[in-house]
């Protein structure tokens, strides 16, 4: 697609409707610790605990990723694959005993209606259906090839592309 944003991706899609598409990019770790921007939430991150790129949309906003231990509780939204989105307004100590572990995201990649499909057609996105491990990886860096490589057929091969072509 030739958007940096994106390039060398995984993006797991959260909201899909006729008003549009939401998701979370999973492999972009950033340097921050997640105890500098949300103190008492760090115990209960995910490997590595730093906050995430979750996208270019509203990168000042937080979006957090929680697998519970067990019955969905309160702060906590199903989302997809046992995953929900976890109110961070809440206090940790309260809810942390029904968090396994989670992630952080500033941000989010979204779609207006019919532009996601769009960038599908046009050979943008490969589309994969996400394993459960993916979301909250404690590789994000190796990810992306990760994904790529478990995809039958063609799509497999660019698990081995180079980032720039010139250097093959």
């Amino acid at each position: 697609m030739g958007d940096e944003n994106f390039d060398r991706t995984v993006v797991l899609l959260l909201e899909h409707s006729d008003e549009g598409a939401l998701g979370l990019v999973l492999n972009r770790p950033t340097g921050t610790h997640v105890a500098d921007p949300l103190p008492g939430w760090e115990p209960l991150a995910a490997s590595p605990s730093v906050v995430f790129v979750g996208g270019p949309v509203s990168p000042e906003s937080a979006i957090c990723l929680a697998r519970p231990r067990s019955e969905p509780f309160d702060g906590w939204t199903d989302l997809v694959g046992g995953l929900g989105a976890l109110d961070l307004t809440r206090d940790p100590d309260e809810v942390g005993h029904d968090v396994d572990e989670l992630r952080v995201f500033a941000g989010y990649a979204g779609w207006a209606p019919g532009q996601l499909e769009a960038e599908i057609d046009g050979g943008g996105w490969f589309v994969a259906a996400p394993e459960k491990a993916d979301a909250l990886t404690d590789d994000p860096d190796t990810l992306w090839r990760d994904v790529v490589r478990r995809q039958r057929g063609r799509v497999q091969l660019f698990a081995d592309y180079p980032a720039d072509p010139s250097t093959n």
